[in-house]
């Protein structure tokens, strides 16, 4: 689900969604007052064309409106996505989907999701990743190659759920 594809939209599920505007709210409301009293206090050391302490908080100004603007744009862009909407024959956008690697034997549980919203450390791949791409599809049981950088994954799907 690249943007180019989808003329810009960002596909979220409502919980995600919910934390970027929360997250919004908080650097709109504390990052701005927290940042503008930095740059008063580093003011009020004296001269600004030798106040390394002063660029340093003028340059954290600057990153902080640009996280700003990012999460601002993206909110603009935004359609939520909720996986009752969805089939369940097939793997798709907020699939939970259990793997089996035909080599080790080993399964795994991923739920595939925007690249927004991965989180690797929460088995959430992106379906534009190369084992979410892989996977988007596909049907129980299908046994799949996969091209990552570290060579061809084999997999055999065992369950697809929501």
């Amino acid at each position: 689900m690249s943007e180019s594809k989808n003329n810009g939209i960002i596909y979220l599920t409502r919980e995600r969604l919910v934390e970027l505007e929360h997250e919004l709210h908080e650097l709109k409301l504390h990052g701005r007052a927290e940042m503008a009293q930095k740059i008063q206090e580093a003011r009020s050391h004296g001269d600004l064309s030798e106040n390394a302490e002063y660029d340093a908080a003028k340059e954290a100004q600057q990153h902080l409106e640009l996280k700003i603007a990012k999460i601002e744009h993206t909110l603009s862009r935004t359609r939520i996505i909720e996986s009752k909407e969805l089939p369940n024959d097939k793997v798709y956008i907020l699939s939970t989907v259990k793997i089996m690697d035909l080599r080790s034997k080993e399964t795994v549980t991923y739920m595939l999701v925007s690249p927004e919203e991965a989180d690797f450390d929460k088995n959430k791949i992106s379906v534009t990743s190369p084992i979410g791409k892989g996977l988007i599809g596909k049907k129980e049981g299908d046994r799949i190659k996969i091209q990552v950088p570290a060579g061809i994954l084999e997999y055999e799907i065992l369950e697809i759920s929501r």
